[in-house]
């Protein structure tokens, strides 16, 4: 295949080609050299371009949808403006490529290298990035709703108010990443590493966080009603004011945790570890925390009404002027409470171990 003074094929040495706006659909140019050559506005779809040198190539506005750019090397190139949509782009790399205006809508991005490279509204959502490299990237408001990010490198990559709706980053690094004000309603973060990430007034409802890690995460005002979090190690964090409600924290480790005004409200807590925690003013009405720990826990003011503490430690627990009108507490250990004004009204105690309790008298 021959256009204008080039010869087009497989391994073709094309560099510093001007092939602006030239028809290459379909084209065959697998492994061909084309490091810093012209392509503005050139139709690439459907092309072969896997393994193809590409490094600084302009490549703006061009056409490349459903094109095959498995494993080439782009390096520098701008891809402004492109439609990428379709396109395979499986492990290229893409250092210091330029992809503002792209369309990158369906693209596999598999075990691609986009370190650094700034995707600040790119639109890629439904995307495939499993194992991508993203490290240090500005996805500052992207769109990558229902995205594919399992394994992807994220650490220290900026998605403040990127939507990340619905995406799975199953086993994903996102250490020291900054997620202030994302929307990561439903996401699957399963098993991610979220060490040191800035959360702060992002929205992770409904959100799977089962055996993420969190240590040094900062959540303040983060919206975390009905995500799960069983099991998760949340041990003296700063949790107060938080909107918690109906959250899954089964068997979690909340030791220490400050979790003052926070909203509890329907939260599985059964057999989690709230030993020592400021829960001062919390709502944990119609919460589930039977056979939970909450020795020396502060509770002052809390409003548990309807809450299940079956079987639960409360063992020396502030809860001086704490709400617990029809509350379960039916073989809970009280030795030490402080009661002080408590509300118990239609409260069971059956069983309950009511040894040295402050401010109680049965009647």
């Amino acid at each position: 295949m021959r256009v204008g003074d080039y010869d087009i094929g497989p391994g073709a040495d094309l560099e510093d080609a001007k092939l602006d706006n030239a028809n290459l659909k379909d084209a065959d140019l697998s492994r061909a050299h084309l490091k810093g050559a012209s392509l503005i506005g050139t139709d690439l779809s459907d092309a072969d371009l896997s393994r193809a040198y590409l490094s600084d190539a302009d490549m703006r506005g061009a056409i490349l949808f459903d094109a095959d750019l498995s494993r080439a090397h782009m390096k520098g190139v701008d891809l402004s403006d492109a439609d990428l949509s379709r396109a395979d782009l499986s492990r290229a790399y893409l250092c210091g490529a330029t992809v503002s205006g792209a369309n990158l809508s369906g693209t596999d991005l598999t075990r691609a290298d986009l370190s650094g490279v700034d995707l600040t509204s790119v639109d890629l959502s439904r995307t495939h990035l499993t194992g991508v490299g993203l490290s240090g990237a500005n996805l500052s408001g992207t769109d990558l709703r229902s995205a594919d990010l399992s394994d992807a490198d994220l650490s220290e990559a900026n998605l403040s108010e990127a939507n990340l709706s619905d995406v799975n980053l199953f086993r994903a690094n996102l250490s020291d990443a900054d997620l202030s004000d994302a929307n990561l309603d439903g996401a699957t973060l399963s098993r991610v590493n979220m060490s040191d990430a800035n959360l702060s007034g992002a929205c992770l409802s409904g959100a799977d966080l089962t055996g993420a890690t969190l240590w040094g995460t900062q959540l303040w005002g983060a919206d975390l009603s009905g995500a799960n979090l069983s099991g998760a190690d949340l041990t003296g964090r700063g949790l107060s004011n938080l909107n918690l409600s109906f959250v899954n924290l089964l068997m979690a480790n909340l030791r220490g945790a400050d979790m003052a005004n926070a909203d509890l409200m329907g939260a599985a807590l059964r057999g989690a570890d709230l030993d020592g925690a400021n829960l001062y003013g919390a709502n944990l009405s119609d919460a589930d925390l039977s056979l939970a720990n909450l020795a020396r826990a502060n509770l002052r003011d809390a409003k548990l009404w309807s809450a299940n503490l079956y079987g639960a430690n409360l063992s020396h627990a502030n809860l001086d002027g704490a709400n617990l009108t029809r509350v379960n507490l039916s073989d809970a250990n009280l030795s030490g409470a402080n009661l002080t004004g408590a509300d118990l009204d239609g409260a069971d105690l059956t069983g309950a171990d009511l040894t040295g309790v402050i401010g109680y008298k049965s009647d």
